[in-house]
């Protein structure tokens, strides 16, 4: 009778060359190795590489090394038990249709985390490029980028899967077709928030005047731009009204031009009408942001001698041009009365001639 030790022996390798599913046990605990071989690889190269990245951050600051080892590291589990099953069962004949459905998986699971991976980049690109930008607008951008690239994962996915694919592109384009018509108005203001975005002819914190309107700008949406009138009410225009208005951007001046104008009475001495010039200067030079252009004796009005007056206000502030304005208006008032110069009012004269 064989020693004890030879017949453990002959049992063991006697379960190593039993078969399963055409191949023997000898097999499948090669591919369980492999498998943890391939899992623990797979991880090691994984913090390898997010240690390398990370090293460039602490050297360069960079936000897009940043973002990228973020990335990386939102590679779950799932992606690397994928890969070592994959690479694991390539050691064992497999009956059909499982070497399929594993290559299926793994085209599957590739594409859903590249594509993860590269719209985390278009976003990121995205966002610091688009800095200042309404929200909406940004969102908008992004939401286009993810449809786009999960369409196009979606067809990769069926045209490998074995699908013809050109039936449901035509399909998609006669569906995007009687989309587009149904959804015109909304459509034009959506490419109308595209355009001002790229044209940027006015941007959040802008003061624009819109026909009679006038306002800061506080949203610019997807559909409508919001602005907070100076009366108080916010106004809602649509991107199509605010494309094809004619706008005024205050907030595109380096400085503001302002020019008004006074009357005095005609009863002013002429004395008096030429200090004019001297207290509008020295009013207007004790103004910080204010740069005077000219004064002038413009003409002899029907109800008064009109002075006329333009300054440059170095802010483009709409408050700051009424702030600097006003000053100058109290000024005037204080000075003209200390000098005795009266503003004039509209007034009529009726010269009565005595019969003789």
């Amino acid at each position: 009778m064989p020693p004890f030790t030879v017949l453990i022996a002959n049992a063991f390798f006697g379960f190593l060359t039993l078969e399963i599913a055409g191949n023997n046990i000898a097999s499948y605990i090669t591919v369980l190795i492999a498998f943890v071989l391939t899992l623990v690889a797979v991880k090691v190269f994984k913090y390898i590489i997010t240690r390398k990245i990370k090293g460039l951050i602490a050297k360069t600051k960079n936000d897009f090394a940043n973002m990228l080892v973020d990335a990386i590291e939102k590679i779950s589990l799932p992606f690397y038990l994928v890969i070592a099953l994959y690479i694991s069962l390539k050691l064992v004949s497999l009956p059909e249709p499982w070497p399929s459905y594993l290559h299926y998986l793994l085209i599957i699971t590739v594409t859903f985390y590249s594509i993860r991976i590269l719209q985390q980049i278009l976003i990121f690109t995205l966002r610091n490029g688009m800095k200042g930008t309404s929200k909406g607008v940004t969102r908008l951008f992004e939401n286009i980028i993810k449809i786009f690239l999960w369409t196009i994962a979606l067809l990769l996915i069926l045209q490998n899967l074995g699908y013809k694919i050109d039936t449901l592109i035509t399909g998609l384009g006669i569906a995007g077709v009687a989309i587009a018509f149904a959804m015109q108005k909304i459509l034009e203001d959506i490419f109308s928030a595209f355009s001002i975005y790229f044209d940027k002819p006015f941007e959040v914190g802008d003061f624009v005047v819109i026909g009679n309107d006038m306002g800061t700008v506080k949203d610019i949406g997807l559909k409508s731009t919001r602005i907070q009138s100076l009366a108080g009410p916010e106004l809602i225009i649509s991107n199509r009204e605010m494309t094809s208005a004619r706008i005024i951007n205050y907030k595109k001046m380096e400085k503001r031009r302002v020019e008004f104008s006074f009357g005095v009475k005609y009863d002013t001495p002429l004395e008096k009408l030429e200090k004019i010039p001297k207290i509008v200067t020295e009013i207007i030079s004790k103004i910080e942001l204010a740069e005077l252009e000219r004064v002038h004796f413009r003409k002899i009005g029907d109800f008064s001698f009109v002075f006329e007056v333009a300054y440059f206000l170095k802010d483009p502030s709409y408050i700051k041009y009424m702030d600097s304005q006003q000053q100058i208006n109290y000024d005037l008032v204080r000075e003209f009365r200390k000098e005795g110069i009266e503003l004039a009012y509209p007034t009529q004269t009726i010269m009565l001639e005595k019969a003789s």
